[in-house]
């Protein structure tokens, strides 16, 4: 199978080749759904052989107009019973293409969502939200290198038992805070070493995983690349790891913020701004006092910190994110800068070639298409209004007064959305109403629910 063996990626010949030998049985052809889930399907690989599949194979198009428990609310352009709900086109990007470990003979590749007739990116899609942006970075003449900080909870119960457990009494993996706690991660480093060896097997590489700050919570590090492979990673590195642990009989969640009483996990976005050929980190100016920052470091970071109320549902996309964010957690509450300060919204860290800032808004529960997507519509609207970010914070930025705080409901992130031209402008209009009538979806279907808090708290005392 070629030298897919050290890197896991294969091109379309090597994959013929493994199909004819019998080393690939299944391939998988995935797209991302707006949730940040992978959807697709798993085709036999003679199947796969004998049509080619260079256009790609169908879907329902309601997997980009669903709830998180795949309802198909009302209210969408596109999808809904008037219209069909009829096919799109899932159409591989070859680059994706690559053997998956932990599955028994299976390739997967990722694919891109495109009209059937006139095989156009469907602008809807999170996926082709990013490649717009990515578009408009290398129309200026830029290319945006980013990476993902993933943190995550390992539980010794299966989905299934914590199910019908009610997602009550679930057993973390540990029993004390693991924050590079060498000797508490060692506990369960029979499967985060799958993660991290199967991940750079197939072409995912990690380069580190550590303990977090709370009981059975960990953090892995993706290696940086361009904007585009690195969203793929994401979300092939959330896919896989929930499939590693359901085969070894534990499961593993992103969700912002599991327990009230646990600190929240974070999807932490790393960004630097280099030139079309990647030779020269654009962000880095030897002349520069503050922090070597350029002017289009500076501008970048100023559209970022301007538009983040505007964009923060695609920083926060679901009613827990904005639990995550509370005083004295490792989650910020302010849209302040600092240099290498874990208490602001952005921390600028690195030098020369390696300066970057990190957007620490971000939780783990991120579609990163999208949140990707947003930095970079920011960034280069900064780049062009000229935007200057406010001064340096420096001290405990959670105790930081007359600054910008981050929405700290949906509700309020809804309302920031649906008012903002700079939204409609930089996704435009159908993908900016889209993504409100799925907030509003994912808002209306939690304000329904009576809650188990409130029945301890007010059925005999209200």
């Amino acid at each position: 199978m070629g030298g897919q063996a050290e890197t896991g990626i294969l091109c379309k010949n090597e994959l013929a080749e493994a199909i004819r030998d019998g080393k690939i049985t299944t391939v998988i052809i995935a797209i991302c759904d707006m949730q940040g889930r992978l959807m697709g399907k798993r085709l036999t690989a003679e199947y796969f052989l004998q049509n080619g599949l260079e256009h790609g194979t169908h879907f329902c198009n309601y997997l980009l107009g669903t709830d998180m428990e795949m309802n198909t609310p009302a209210g969408y352009l596109h999808m809904n019973w008037a219209n069909g709900y009829g096919d799109w086109t899932a159409r591989p990007d070859w680059s994706t293409l690559r053997v998956i470990p932990w599955l028994e003979k299976t390739a997967m590749v990722l694919a891109d969502v495109v009209d059937e007739k006139t095989g156009e990116l469907i602008e809807i899609a999170p996926r082709s939200i990013l490649k717009k942006q990515i578009q408009r970075a290398e129309d200026m003449g830029y290319r945006l290198c980013m990476a993902s900080e993933l943190e995550f909870y390992l539980f010794k119960d299966t989905y299934e038992e914590i199910h019908e457990k009610g997602y009550e009494a679930m057993r973390p993996a540990g029993h004390y805070n693991e924050d590079y706690n060498l000797l508490q991660a060692t506990r369960n480093e029979p499967v985060y070493s799958k993660f991290r060896n199967y991940m750079t097997q197939s072409g995912i590489p990690i380069e580190a995983s550590k303990g977090e700050a709370w009981i059975g919570q960990h953090e892995v590090n993706i290696r940086y690349a361009d904007a585009l492979t690195s969203a793929d990673r994401h979300v092939m590195f959330k896919h896989g790891i929930k499939e590693i642990s359901i085969q070894d009989g534990y499961s593993v969640t992103f969700m912002a913020k599991p327990d009230h009483r646990w600190t929240g996990s974070s999807g932490h976005i790393h960004v630097s701004l280099w030139d079309l050929e990647q030779q020269q980190n654009l962000f880095y100016d030897a002349q520069s006092e503050l922090y070597h920052m350029s002017e289009k470091m500076r501008h970048f970071l100023g559209g970022v910190m301007k538009f983040t109320p505007d964009f923060t549902l695609f920083f926060a996309p679901n009613v827990n994110s904005y639990k995550r964010f509370a005083p004295d957690s490792w989650a910020p509450i302010s849209i302040v800068w600092s240099r290498d300060n874990r208490s602001a919204g952005f921390r600028i860290v690195g030098d020369k070639q390696n300066l970057r800032f990190e957007n620490r808004i971000t939780g783990a529960d991120i579609n990163p298409y999208l949140a990707y997507a947003a930095m970079i519509a920011a960034g280069l609207e900064g780049i062009e209004q000229q935007i200057e970010p406010p001064a340096e914070f420096k001290g405990n930025a959670y105790g930081a007064k007359k600054v910008t705080q981050i929405p700290r409901y949906m509700y309020e992130a809804i309302d920031w959305w649906s008012n903002s031209e700079t939204v409609k402008k930089l996704l435009g209009e159908a993908v900016a109403n889209h993504y409100e009538h799925t907030a509003r979806v994912e808002q209306q279907a939690y304000d329904r629910v009576v809650t188990s808090w409130e029945r301890a708290r007010y059925f005999e005392q209200g």
